[in-house]
């Protein structure tokens, strides 16, 4: 069993390193805000159980084992979230902290019950996949917004930046998964997006935004 400080290592690398599969020791020590020092003696830690490929001044890479077990972890964080936002009422802004805390219970029937109850979703409330009780995940190719082009119609997917701040934002412009949007005009300057959906038949979208949204034409 993996203590919670090594459930948000394997988690961190898992994130980092879903593009490339590997990551450096001061891109992790960034995302945790942990010196480095300390994150390398963790790595030697995790790689003493098998978790984590280290080696000194190479990238790390996370095991089979280790990709499984942090998958497990991911696994539980977005079922809470989903659980706070489909049964009891929460916002989606509302909803990673709390399930920061509940990713840590031990007890894998816990989580397949939740799942079980939610009707075994495949995606967490941010549009994100949700591994299995193996540890699988199912992943999906999206297109950002900022790479759509004038004319076109998408429909918002999923959102890279989980932030409260970010989604209160998208809260307030009535943006959530499963909208259909049809992009009127992109500033060629700055990339700003002119788009309409559902009652607001013109809002403007930054750059900023456009990059974190997920999309898929329809």
């Amino acid at each position: 069993m993996n203590s919670l400080i090594e459930e948000n290592y394997l988690k961190a690398l898992f994130n980092l390193s879903n593009s490339k599969g590997e990551v450096n020791v001061n891109e992790l020590s960034k995302r945790l805000e942990i010196k480095m020092p300390t994150v390398t003696s963790m790595m030697k830690k995790l790689s003493e159980k098998k978790l984590v490929l280290y080696e000194s001044y190479k990238p790390l890479r996370l095991t089979e084992k280790g990709k499984k077990e942090a998958a497990i972890v991911i696994r539980k964080h977005r079922l809470t979230e989903m659980f706070l936002v489909q049964k009891m009422g929460f916002g989606w802004e509302d909803v990673h902290p709390i399930a920061e805390q509940v990713e840590h219970i031990q007890s894998p029937l816990f989580f397949d019950k939740m799942d079980e109850l939610l009707g075994f979703p495949k995606l967490d409330p941010h549009g994100s996949p949700i591994p299995d009780k193996n540890g699988k995940v199912i992943w999906k190719e999206f297109n950002k917004l900022s790479e759509c082009k004038s004319g076109d119609t998408i429909k918002l997917t999923a959102v890279i930046n989980t932030s409260g701040e970010f989604l209160k934002f998208l809260n307030s412009r009535e943006l959530s998964l499963g909208l259909k949007l049809k992009i009127k005009s992109v500033e060629p300057f700055d990339k700003t997006m002119i788009v309409s959906y559902g009652k607001r038949p013109s809002e403007t979208l930054s750059h900023t935004v456009c990059e974190r949204l997920l999309v898929e034409k329809i």
